[in-house]
């Protein structure tokens, strides 16, 4: 049996107490109530529920909203909240959404939903901006839900779907979501959640939005321990081995801030951990500081652990991040091909301790050019969670040794090669 640090559960067994690896997990932590999905069905359900028992907001953030039976079920519970004069608010992106009639969100729009359409081709050209613009989407997803219930992960507004091959069969969008992970929070941080989505709905519309609080932005762009004169206080540093408070810190990041905020948080948690790093990523190509994190850390002895698809539905992604396997593998790191599902998901845990959760990839598209939304949260019971989680994808994976990857022939890592020298374009 494969072994995750953190969990010697098999994959799609239930431990004693637990409910089954596919079924949604309820943990508390830094005094939080979170629930823990991997498939859509019941997250739309739970959705729904919360949007039905709203009373002043719900301010919904996605890269798909999608017409197909569960983005049907949340926009018709949209649809009735508006008609009772609750704030409904509906930010999705013009790229993501693009195979979604006009006429689904005509309905949305008619009904009182306040709906904006990210970055679409009118809009840019309307506004005169350059047409460049159009490379960065909105890939954030949140659901807000007045002051007590929030939603965020990778997830979007469409129905799971078995394979790639399922997924073209029936017309739907790529990067709809099949294995993924997203969470349901209850507790007093939801304002902070709200808050990204209103400084995002601003932004959108063209409003100048105020910088963070100075603490706020020492928290994520202080160097690591150790790392020269730039020290942070103790309390702002949520990477320091022996504290052992609980908490939840979330990261906007995108190409409108100063520094990837996304890519300072890898690479901090990276160079902070000491045992143990699992990862289960979509779209998995890392670059720069949080490439040489994963080499570094696995340097200092620090098992790494990655799951990616088996089949991408993004070939070229597939290919460059194939490039990378030798000299991973090389170096110690464990690569698991995810099979017979799509691989969704952009989760890390380090040292049992930390877990990423959100919608940013590890790759340049997601460090560098959209707008994306992270959570890192501080628990070991979640970070339990998410282990096992990652644990049953590793059960369903084909391990990637270094003789497989070697064995590949001359055009494939021609092609893999080629891939790889359009990364940032990807």
């Amino acid at each position: 049996m494969t072994q995750l640090a953190g969990t010697t559960l098999q994959g799609g067994q239930a431990e004693a107490g637990l409910p089954p690896a596919d079924a949604p997990h309820d943990v508390r932590a830094a005094g939080h109530e979170l629930r823990v999905y991997v498939e859509s069905p019941p997250l739309f359900a739970d959705m729904v529920k919360d949007i039905q028992a709203a009373q002043s907001r719900v301010w919904l953030e996605t890269y798909i909203f999608f017409n197909d039976d569960g983005g049907r079920a949340i926009a018709e519970a949209l649809i009735e909240r508006a008609r009772a004069g609750v704030d409904v608010r509906v930010l999705y992106d013009a790229l993501g959404s693009n195979t979604t009639p006009a006429g689904f969100f005509a309905e949305l729009e008619k009904a009182g939903v306040k709906l904006h359409c990210f970055h679409s081709l009118f809009e840019i050209l309307r506004k005169l901006k350059p047409l460049a613009l159009l490379n960065r989407r909105n890939h954030r997803k949140l659901l807000v839900v007045d002051e007590r219930v929030a939603y965020f992960g990778g997830m979007n507004i469409i129905d799971n779907v078995e394979t790639v091959g399922q997924q073209k069969a029936e017309d739907k969008p790529s990067s709809s979501g099949w294995r993924d992970v997203h969470v349901r929070m209850s507790g007093p941080q939801v304002d902070e959640v709200a808050e990204s989505f209103e400084r995002s709905w601003r932004r959108a519309h063209g409003e100048k939005v105020a910088r963070r609080s100075r603490a706020y932005r020492r928290a994520i762009h202080a160097a690591p321990v150790g790392a020269g004169r730039r020290m942070r206080k103790p309390d702002d540093d949520w990477t320091l081995p022996t504290a052992t408070a609980e908490s939840i810190r979330f990261f906007d990041s995108g190409p409108g801030f100063k520094y990837s905020r996304a890519k300072r948080v890898f690479t901090r948690l990276l160079k902070s951990a000491r045992f143990s790093v699992n990862i289960s990523m979509a779209y998995f190509i890392p670059v720069g500081s949080v490439l040489r994190g994963l080499l570094a850390a696995r340097k200092r002895r620090v098992r790494v652990r990655i799951v990616v698809p088996g089949k991408s539905d993004v070939a070229l992604v597939q290919r460059a991040s194939n490039y990378l396997y030798e000299k991973l593998l090389r170096r110690g790191l464990r690569i698991y091909e995810r099979k017979h599902r799509m691989l969704h998901s952009k989760v890390m845990v380090v040292d049992d301790q930390y877990t990423v959760v959100g919608s940013c990839n590890m790759d340049p598209r997601s460090l560098y050019v959209n707008l994306e939304f992270l959570a890192v949260i501080r628990s070991t019971a979640f970070a339990t969670i998410i282990n096992r989680i990652i644990h049953n994808e590793v059960e369903q994976s084909e391990r990637i040794t270094l003789a497989k990857a070697k064995s590949i022939g001359r055009w494939q890592r021609f092609v893999n090669s080629l891939a790889w020298s359009f990364r940032w374009w990807l």
